[in-house]
């Protein structure tokens, strides 16, 4: 029986596995193929990066633009957290769907099923699978087909709810044998964004998530020695920059002129993180509004409407510029490299400084890990062509020998 088990490390940047931080994933490297140019989608933040692996689309395609949105609504763009799963059913309201383009559990339904066991934020586990066609479930909330609602998970947020949820995945989701397993652990992300990378806690949620791997992967064995077809994928979402700056981005709007007020709908910030997503009511002159983003020293890149589809974007809901805060290739106290400029979140939101961020272009932000074993990848390979999450899609339906038709990702078998 061919099947797909996915555990992804929420986090975890390639530069940070080693035989002394993570042994197994280390260790793993002699039996699968390692992709040493493995790139996010754009922000490089985890709910539309789950979407964007959900679909095997980037977000211009599915519809999710990052974890911070704005949707229109009577013509005017409102700011939505989608780290919230009740925002599914709002966008749903407004629209009437969700996600434009199929989804893996859609996909495999009746085929074998998807399950996803996630310990992010309760909106990045429902964007894999928003409209009910397979099995979700999180600390937060569960849901079953047809949107039947399920238990919530009774674990805890990273980092000791990772090794619960696993136990958990082991114990109830591989002896399904689905089509499709996926475990999103929350770490070492939740962890990173609280403690300096490269500090003892960071260093400690880098040896819980490959724990965690460790169990899954000997899990799959079993299951293989049994007879079952597994590939097994690891990987990460994206990877982390250390915060130097927080940018109030709102507030240097209205001082320049460029906004109404700090909650005026005319220009809608939405923090990404190390990034931005900014979005207009139909009024606002963009090209004053452009010019001076591009003219702030803590502006990595600015990417109008034309350029949006560079970063698998589009103009859609007001979206009138995506912004990359900037990066420098300094260490911080801990000598890991990189050092970001965030964009403060609503809401009161902590973004603390010295600790880990991501969403923008960064380097090691933009360098997660990825790591394959199974049919079509050869043992100890390192892959140096560049591979992103909306591949993973595709590879696992080439494995499942389903079509992979409207994936606009490419599946990583050689050969």
């Amino acid at each position: 029986m061919r099947r797909a088990v996915v555990v992804i490390a929420d986090g975890l940047r390639r530069d940070a596995v080693s035989p002394a931080q993570t042994p197994t994933i280390a260790a793993l490297r002699v039996r699968g193929s390692w992709f040493a140019s493995h790139r996010p989608v754009f922000p490089s933040a985890t709910r539309v990066s789950s979407a964007s692996f959900a679909t095997g689309c980037w977000p211009a395609t599915h519809g999710l633009q990052g974890n911070t949105v704005a949707l229109l609504e009577a013509g005017r763009p409102v700011r939505h957290d989608v780290g919230d799963h009740r925002f599914f059913s709002h966008w749903r309201g407004l629209s009437g769907a969700t996600l434009r383009v199929p989804t893996l559990a859609r996909r495999l339904r009746g085929l074998g099923g998807a399950v996803v066991y996630a310990n992010a934020s309760p909106g990045a586990a429902l964007a894999h699978d928003p409209d009910g066609d397979g099995v979700v479930r999180h600390r937060a909330f569960g849901q079953g087909p047809g949107r039947t609602p399920l238990p919530p998970l009774p674990v805890v947020a990273e980092p000791a709810g990772d090794a619960e949820m696993t136990a958990r995945f082991l114990a109830e989701v591989l002896p399904r044998r689905p089509a499709l397993a996926v475990l999103w652990l929350g770490g070492p992300d939740v962890t990173q964004h609280a403690a300096p990378l490269g500090s003892p806690a960071a260093l400690a949620a880098l040896g819980a998530a490959d724990a965690c791997i460790a169990a899954v992967a000997a899990g799959v064995a079993a299951q293989r020695k049994a007879g079952d077809e597994v590939l097994l994928i690891l990987g990460a979402d994206h990877g982390h920059e250390t915060v130097a700056e927080v940018i109030d981005l709102d507030a240097e709007l209205v001082a320049a002129g460029l906004k109404a007020g700090a909650d005026s709908d005319d220009v809608v910030v939405c923090s990404n993180g190390t990034a931005a997503l900014i979005y207009t009511a139909p009024e606002v002159a963009l090209a004053p509004l452009g010019a001076w983003l591009a003219a702030q020293p803590w502006a990595g890149s600015v990417h109008d409407a034309a350029a949006l589809p560079a970063l698998g974007q589009a103009a859609e809901q007001g979206l009138a510029f995506a912004v990359a805060m900037r990066v420098d290739m300094a260490p911080n106290a801990h000598g890991v490299l990189g050092l970001a400029r965030a964009v403060k979140p609503a809401a009161g939101k902590p973004d603390r400084l010295g600790c880990g961020q991501h969403g923008g272009l960064g380097p090691h932000e933009g360098a997660p890990f990825l790591l394959i074993d199974g049919p079509g990848f050869a043992p100890g390979a390192t892959v140096t062509a560049p591979s992103r999450i909306i591949d993973l899609a595709p590879s696992i339906l080439r494995h499942l020998a389903q079509p992979e038709t409207g994936c606009e990702g490419v599946a990583l078998q050689a050969g």
